[in-house]
């Protein structure tokens, strides 16, 4: 079965699992910083390796990542990617502290590694509890790892730490807001099944190939 040209009832189902778990990670993120938080999905697609590290701003591109291990059914890796500049508005939302500089003090600062921990832990619970009750298939996310470095050494690197090559991988875009600021987050969702488990995903949403 060849998943990189999503029929559009594919990319409907996906994009509905992405919303039913956006808006439980919206939920769970306005009681943790006690503001109305509206999450929005407006893209889900699968893209391969490449078109995965233009879409986050490339190889080069500094970013804030949680990392988490899929354990279950359906093996697999889950990044939460933000850029520096999103990653420091997340922490300044969520710790009222408006002046955090994360390259400069990020792994020095504990607060600022548990926010972002909390915020990929509430987006990866909700976005794989929505796929998993569509499913019926079991899917646990590991203990949350940060890193911050260039986009490439990241990816690379969890997936050789796997020594799984994914070709592709589910990408859900994920568009954060809430009330007190027109300032949003708009990060990266990436979804990394193990080769095996792209078949056992669709074939227990009902979905083949073909429309």
């Amino acid at each position: 079965m060849e998943f990189t040209n999503l029929t559009s009832f594919q990319k409907d189902a996906l994009r509905e699992i992405g919303n039913i778990g956006a808006g439980n990670a919206a939920t769970s993120m306005s009681k943790l910083i006690n503001k109305k938080v509206d999450m929005q999905v407006p893209s889900v697609n699968i893209v391969s390796y490449d078109e995965m590290m233009d879409l986050i701003g490339g190889a080069e591109e500094i970013v804030a990542t949680v990392f988490f291990r899929i354990h279950g059914d359906a093996p697999g890796t889950v990044y939460f990617i933000l850029t520096i500049e999103e990653a420091e508005y997340l922490i300044s939302q969520m710790t009222n502290d408006p002046k955090f500089d994360l390259l400069a003090d990020g792994f020095e600062n504990e607060l600022a590694i548990s926010v972002l921990q909390e915020a990929g832990n509430i987006l990866t619970g909700s976005y794989l509890s929505a796929l998993s009750d569509f499913t019926n298939i079991n899917m646990q996310p590991s203990i949350p790892h940060l890193s911050i470095d260039m986009a490439g050494a990241i990816l690379t690197a969890g997936l050789l730490e796997l020594s799984q090559v994914s070709d592709y991988a589910i990408i859900i875009d994920t568009k954060i807001n809430h009330s007190s600021s027109i300032k949003g987050i708009h990060g990266n969702f990436l979804f990394l099944p193990d080769p095996d488990s792209f078949p056992k995903i669709f074939n227990a949403l009902g979905i083949n190939s073909h429309e």
